[in-house]
């Protein structure tokens, strides 16, 4: 293991335990969220529901990895840094191939999803939530030149913008009948995921020794 020789500062170390608070707390979160989502998609037969709770049992998957980042002896580590870094990343790619044959699928099929007035208040939930829980954790980036914790970031930002698309599609299904905008913010939901995981695996976007 690949351990750094220079000493943290006192503002590095707090922002260290900070990042762990965070993900702990991303992960009761997302646990929960992922839980519910997936249960009122499937009752209601919205992909793009689904689809958001699949995501955030992956972004509860990162937590975890920052979590085991920052915790006892690969505080200190480059290699710890690197792997955390590509574990992140290859979140992002599990969801995209089967959100993407999903979604083709229901539009193929016409297959309009009922109402789920449950997921309309769970990702609208997340549209008010997550915006600040992935700003902190970018802001916690800098200071800790972690592209790891920069990606699970990343991941809430991309959460709250999936949470947009969901709410979109969600409420034109139930207020106007457009069916065909829950399986379009699914592929959304797909092509964002995709990218992000692009980035995340190139550790671009984070400052310093990212």
């Amino acid at each position: 293991m690949s351990v750094s020789t220079a000493l943290p500062s006192a503002d590095w170390l707090r922002a260290a335990r900070r990042a762990r608070l965070l993900s702990w707390l991303s992960l009761a979160w997302m646990a929960a969220e992922g839980a519910i989502a997936v249960v009122a998609g499937v009752l209601a037969g919205s992909i793009a529901l689904v689809a958001f709770g699949i995501d955030s049992a992956i972004e509860g998957f990162a937590s975890l990895v920052i979590v085991w980042r920052f915790t006892g002896g690969r505080l200190l580590s480059e290699r710890a840094e690197q792997r955390a870094q590509q574990l992140v990343a290859l979140q992002f790619f599990l969801l995209a191939p089967y959100v993407t044959a999903e979604a083709v699928h229901k539009l193929a099929g016409a297959e309009r999803p009922d109402t789920s007035w449950l997921g309309i208040a769970l990702v609208a939930t997340s549209l008010a939530g997550m915006p600040a829980l992935g700003l902190a954790k970018h802001r916690l980036a800098e200071t800790l030149g972690s592209a790891a914790t920069r990606g699970e970031g990343t991941q809430n930002l991309l959460c709250a913008a999936l949470a947009a698309a969901v709410l979109a599609g969600l409420l034109g299904n139930a207020l106007l009948g457009l069916w065909w905008l829950d399986p379009a913010a699914a592929l959304v939901v797909a092509a964002v995921a995709l990218r992000e995981g692009l980035e995340s695996w190139r550790g671009e976007g984070c400052a310093g020794s990212c």
